[in-house]
């Protein structure tokens, strides 16, 4: 059991700091080719954070698809109710209507179309090509809405060379496979000799450690009043998961989940539902509607 514990404390330590550096090395990059924060929030930041779950995922989806489902499930979960009611309590966020209509619609369809193809309980291939296809027309309609925007301070400044970040992007990403590698092996073993299941494992201990990046991330933005880069990160990580990490899956590790699904898809559909409201009700989220989103986590 020692060594099983070991394993995932090491691996998340490595997925908590190798994401960080790879999150600030691909959000240079895509402010010195003049993206703008919208995007870099959604698109980057959102990526680059969820990139422990789509690694935790397709390793882990190697060795079990209820792993692979819980991950992905649980930290849709947790990014819109622990890390969205955390960064509330820090700093109440301002809303950008328009944006967050726009962003959280989107979220909500690609959070249901996942759900929708696990509701059988297992992905396939055909899915999988379909999800693909889906973050592909996100990743272009995201594009398409930050055109015209003002690009502003995202709290990036200082001097960096794109090379120097390249590099530094591509070594994390190994860091990252590593700590994933890590963690889905010390999580299987504690699920073995504890007698729980693969899924819970997965939905709890995996999901709220692959969410340790955009917790980072978004407290750090509130911290500096980014309204934003917080929602954008945490919508467009929810958007990468459901779409990106559940296509990988479905195409690279097609399966059927062992363990009941459908309780967990509504909880994770309703979660998506409630901040979605939360966030488009009056002219900001303030902290009483934080603590809501912590209480329903």
């Amino acid at each position: 059991m020692l060594i099983a514990v070991l394993y995932i404390v090491v691996g998340l330590v490595l997925l908590t700091f190798a994401a960080d550096r790879f999150v600030t090395a691909a959000a240079r990059l895509a402010k010195a080719w003049g993206m703008s924060q919208i995007l870099i929030g959604a698109v980057v930041v959102g990526m680059g954070t969820s990139a422990p779950e789509f690694i935790v995922s397709v390793v882990g989806g190697g060795k079990s698809f209820d792993l692979a489902f819980g991950n992905i499930a649980g930290s849709n979960i947790a990014n819109l109710s622990l890390v969205l009611g955390a960064s509330v309590l820090v700093s109440a966020i301002v809303g950008q209507r328009t944006i967050l209509r726009r962003e959280g619609l989107l979220m909500l369809v690609a959070v249901i179309l996942f759900g929708a193809f696990m509701w059988d309980g297992g992905l396939n291939r055909t899915e999988g090509i379909i999800l693909a296809l889906g973050a592909a027309l996100s990743g272009y309609l995201l594009t398409r809405w930050s055109t015209g925007e003002t690009d502003d301070d995202v709290g990036l400044d200082g001097d960096f060379k794109v090379p120097t970040e390249l590099a530094a992007g591509l070594l994390t990403l190994g860091v990252m496979l590593a700590g994933a590698q890590l963690l889905a092996t010390g999580a299987l073993d504690a699920a073995a000799i504890l007698g729980v299941s693969e899924g819970f494992i997965g939905l709890t201990v995996v999901a709220i450690g692959t969410s340790l990046p955009e917790l980072a991330t978004a407290v750090a933005a509130a911290r500096q009043r980014r309204n934003a880069l917080v929602v954008g990160n945490l919508l467009g990580s929810n958007l990468f998961n459901s779409l990106v990490v559940g296509a990988g899956v479905g195409i690279i590790r097609p399966g059927v989940a062992e363990d009941p699904v459908r309780a967990t898809i509504v909880v994770m559909i309703a979660i998506a539902a409630l901040s979605g409201i939360l966030l488009n009700t009056g002219d900001r989220m303030v902290r009483s509607e934080g603590v809501v989103l912590l209480a329903t986590y």
